[in-house]
């Protein structure tokens, strides 16, 4: 199981599940029932703990937030691996053409529906912090400055801007029903599979069937697809270039779908007000990562905080809670999983597998 640090904050707070002091509550659990538990946030390298341990695996946890990447070569070596199982949502640190081709074909899954109430909640935090310029005017309060015009120059009204969000499955849908409250202008989304008419008659949204014709009329764009073939790479400099001049773009879906090197200049040039969200390409973010440092020519325009969004402590006990059932269906032998939670399954993509929807 790779999960990530938690060291005096998981002794402080119990419901740090996704650490590798709790442990998604399971040890007790498994070896109770007799299987063996190696815990690691050791996960990078051929020497890393997780790297020697996949060899004997038969089943391998981890989490989206501090990814044990599965790469075609890392499976290569995983000759007893048959599960995969994702402690949250998105699976894409899992290569999953090698995952179906791999020991007759490695189950991946996760816990589907797990945090989207989280990352919504993330979602219209950061817009917010974005267009009313929050962080810049904290950061004065704690330098123990006082400069209203300088941080009010940059601050703005939500009511009254256009708002799209790219996908609109299980979070783009949350992040416009709660979006509604605003007044906003207008709400898009751009997705292959339109929402029913009447939900989009409840939530005031409307569908633009081109994905560069919805960024030109947005004020703010919020990511919410999955990463897969189509997505990697998606937010580049000749796609941000079609984007509103003084926009503002969120990412809690993948740090991959953005190019990281264009969207930091977009935000240093200007042409995006700001980019703000938690999600990076690789995790953790190397020292160096240019979204780590990147700023508008007004001040601020960053909203970036580490992979959080989905593992509040009420999403880690959905997540854990998940894994378990996950891990009893396989070792009952009855590999009745919920359909919603499969990727990959008997050497297969499951109908709802990336690349083959934008539901997030």
């Amino acid at each position: 199981m790779v999960l990530y640090d938690g060291g005096i904050h998981a002794q402080q707070q119990l419901g740090l599940l996704g650490t590798t002091e709790n442990e998604l509550g399971l040890r007790k659990w498994l070896e109770g029932e007799g299987h063996t538990l190696v815990t690691t946030s050791d996960k990078d390298g051929e020497n890393s703990v997780f790297e020697k341990e996949l060899v004997d695996a038969e089943v391998i946890i981890t989490t989206p937030f501090h990814p044990g990447y599965l790469t075609a070569e890392r499976l290569a070596k995983a000759k007893n691996l048959k599960l995969a199982v994702t402690a949250g949502v998105g699976s894409d640190h899992v290569d999953l053409n090698a995952a179906n081709s791999t020991n007759g074909g490695i189950t991946v899954a996760e816990v589907t529906g797990c945090n989207v109430v989280s990352v919504a909640e993330h979602v219209i935090m950061t817009i917010l912090v974005l267009v009313r310029n929050f962080v810049p005017a904290h950061e004065q309060i704690v330098k123990g400055e006082w400069d209203v015009a300088a941080v009010a120059k940059n601050e703005f009204d939500l009511e009254g801007k256009v708002v799209g969000t790219v996908a609109v499955g299980r979070i783009g849908e949350r992040v416009l029903r709660r979006l509604k409250a605003f007044d906003c202008k207008e709400l898009l989304y751009y997705d292959y599979q339109p929402l029913n008419p009447e939900v989009e008659k409840e939530i005031g949204c409307r569908r633009v069937d081109s994905l560069g014709e919805m960024l030109a009329q947005c004020d703010v764009v919020t990511i919410n697809c999955p990463l897969h073939e189509k997505t990697h790479g998606l937010f580049n400099k000749e796609l941000i270039s079609k984007m509103k001049k003084g926009s503002w773009l969120v990412n809690t879906a993948r740090g991959a779908i953005v190019v990281k090197e264009d969207v930091a200049e977009a935000v240093k040039s200007g042409h995006l007000r700001g980019y703000g969200g938690d999600v990076w390409f690789p995790q953790p973010a190397p020292r160096d990562h240019p979204l780590r440092y990147a700023q508008g020519p007004w001040g601020g325009g960053n909203a970036m905080v580490p992979h959080m969004s989905g593992t509040s402590i009420d999403a880690q006990i959905r997540y854990a809670q998940g894994v378990k059932s996950i891990l009893e269906s396989y070792f009952s032998g009855r590999h009745d999983y919920r359909p919603a939670d499969l990727i990959v399954h008997k050497g297969d993509y499951a109908t709802r597998a990336y690349g083959q929807r934008s539901k997030a």
